[in-house]
């Protein structure tokens, strides 16, 4: 076997438990996105360009309540900020990539594929085909989504309230969250944005996920910052 065909299927392997969560959060996206008002073809193509499970749920939900136009740009840009923190944690590993590369690799960079590949990366340095573990882990994230979405868009109203096929969103994000806590800054962060969260849950248009979002990213930058300038005395 290719030590590419290799890292490939370990980041498939490694994603594979996610995709077990993910796959009812599809479901759900695929009927809410329908009952707010979206067209079937819409709501699937979210799924296929977009590609962000949060911002589509907030896509929808806004859409529904006829929100302005800037208020949606607004806040799918700022709780997809933290993508680009993905991005600088991932880049000491990929940056001697090809454009084309780093392009398909930053499309099917979420939240799900950064945690399996970041663990990974972390242990085991910088091996060559390296990125074929986080293409591995992303790609099969895409599948999965794709295939959720179109089930969901298909089924519609007919999923049952009663099946509470919600409890698997908080779940999947618990299962990844909890094995990269491991530093104050990553803890306080997440933490910040919880209380945050809970705190201005009632605010209209979901303008708490931007608060929380943003009090997550304040202070997770500026605890590593701190930490990085006490590491460089």
């Amino acid at each position: 076997m290719s030590e590419a065909k290799r890292n490939f299927l370990e980041g498939a392997r490694a994603e594979a438990p996610i995709l077990i969560g993910v796959f009812p959060f599809g479901l759900i996206y695929g009927a809410l996105a329908v009952n707010s008002g979206l067209s079937t073809t819409a709501a699937q193509l979210m799924s296929s360009i977009v590609f962000a499970g949060s911002a589509q749920f907030i896509t929808a939900q806004l859409f529904s309540e006829s929100a302005p136009a800037l208020v949606m740009i607004l806040t799918i840009a700022v709780v997809n900020l933290r993508h680009m923190l993905y991005s600088a944690s991932l880049a000491p590993y990929l940056k001697d990539l090809p454009m084309s590369w780093k392009t398909l690799l930053s499309y099917l960079l979420t939240d799900e594929a950064y945690a399996p590949s970041i663990l990974h990366y972390e242990k085991e340095g910088l091996p060559r085909f390296k990125h074929w573990f986080l293409f591995g882990a992303g790609i099969s994230l895409w599948l999965n989504w794709q295939v959720s979405t179109a089930i969901g868009v298909f089924l519609g109203a007919s999923i049952p309230e009663n099946l509470s096929l919600d409890f698997a969103l908080p779940l999947t994000f618990i299962a990844m969250i909890v094995p990269v806590m491991k530093k104050f800054p990553v803890v306080a962060a997440a933490l910040s944005a919880g209380i945050t969260a809970l705190l201005a849950y009632s605010l209209p248009y979901k303008l708490g996920l931007i608060l929380a979002a943003l009090a997550g990213i304040v202070v997770g930058t500026f605890l590593e910052g701190r930490a990085a300038a006490k590491g460089a005395q």
